[in-house]
């Protein structure tokens, strides 16, 4: 038997709110990130990612004072990212609670970044993200939030970045983000059988079975999602509940908080 799958809330912060959009445009506030990170800590999150969008377009770190602020509402495990780009910002933000970073522009433009990090945090703290969008019929990398594309593709990037030390990959694909039709599942389950990291999959949840066929068909290890859990379309609990009833095995089913 495998491991239990996972249930990732996003919080996608831009001037100290969550915010939420399709296809990483239109970005609309959704909430406090203290506030809706306690909420998904006592619901059954199993763990929280928090990425600052704006921080590597604005060429900046991202801001401790949030990332301390959240890691001291809950206790769940807590991925940062947003404008990483050495090991000090590292240092910072695992001083301030995070569990792990997630990196990407800065990784793009430094692959050996990842290496470093790996060897002086551990692989388990290193989560290298990858968004992607379908370019000319090949999967295209893009860094800045989504807004500048690469030569990268997204298969060897990933293959590099797991070589080099990544502990994790959470890969968003920026055509399905916030469509709601849906993850890239054969996509998804592409890369799972190549890498022999875990998968975080983002982009496309919009109902139960959604999560069902990414664990399935997608074979990932975990499944991220924003707005249907902020606006409340899907609750964690039922969630659980339902993949549970599937033979999906994942942790804390919290059955009376349906």
């Amino acid at each position: 038997m495998g491991l239990a799958k996972r249930i990732i809330p996003c919080l996608d912060v831009k001037a100290g709110c969550v915010v939420k959009g399709v296809c990483f445009q239109n970005l609309k506030n959704v909430g406090s990130p203290v506030d809706l990170a306690l909420f998904y800590s006592d619901w059954g999150a199993d763990e929280l990612v928090f990425l600052d969008i704006a921080a590597s377009t604005d060429r900046r770190g991202t801001v401790s004072e949030w990332v301390k602020e959240v890691a001291e509402a809950i206790s769940i495990p807590f991925t940062v990212g947003g404008g990483i780009a050495s090991e000090r910002d590292v240092e910072v933000l695992l001083k301030c609670g995070a569990d792990k970073v997630s990196i990407n522009s800065a990784a793009i433009g430094d692959p050996g970044l990842i290496r470093r990090l790996a060897t002086n945090f551990g692989k388990q703290c290193v989560v290298i993200a990858i968004d992607a969008s379908v370019r000319e019929g090949e999967w295209r990398v893009f860094s800045h939030g989504g807004n500048r594309e690469t030569s990268l593709i997204l298969r060897e990037w990933a293959r590099e970045a797991a070589d080099l030390g990544a502990g994790e990959l959470l890969f968003t694909s920026m055509d399905h983000d916030g469509t709601c039709r849906g993850f890239a599942c054969d996509t998804i389950a592409a890369l799972a059988n190549e890498l022999t990291i875990p998968i975080i999959a983002s982009g496309g949840a919009g109902k139960y079975e959604d999560f069902y066929d990414v664990f399935t068909r997608g074979e990932a290890d975990a499944a991220l999602a924003a707005g249907v859990f902020h606006d409340g379309r899907i609750k964690i609990p039922g969630l659980k509940s339902y993949l549970a009833t599937k033979g999906v095995e994942v942790r804390n089913v919290l059955f009376n908080k349906i």
